[in-house]
């Protein structure tokens, strides 16, 4: 019986997932911020978002 699995073609979506819900933690504190923090962190968040997510549409599973 072979028992060699080939998971390399999961990792980076496995990657991709995880740094999602690493923003949207990070995203979720925002509220716990100072304003002038919230501010300056909010877009870098978002745009980091939006990046993952393309990457995610466009990851061949």
């Amino acid at each position: 019986m072979d028992m060699n699995f080939n998971f390399e073609p999961v990792y980076p979506h496995h990657d991709l997932l995880i740094e999602i819900g690493q923003v949207e933690m990070a995203m979720d504190s925002l509220d716990e911020r100072a304003d002038n923090e919230r501010i300056a962190l909010q877009p870098g968040l978002e745009s980091r978002m939006q990046s993952l997510l393309d990457a995610l549409d466009h990851l061949a599973v």
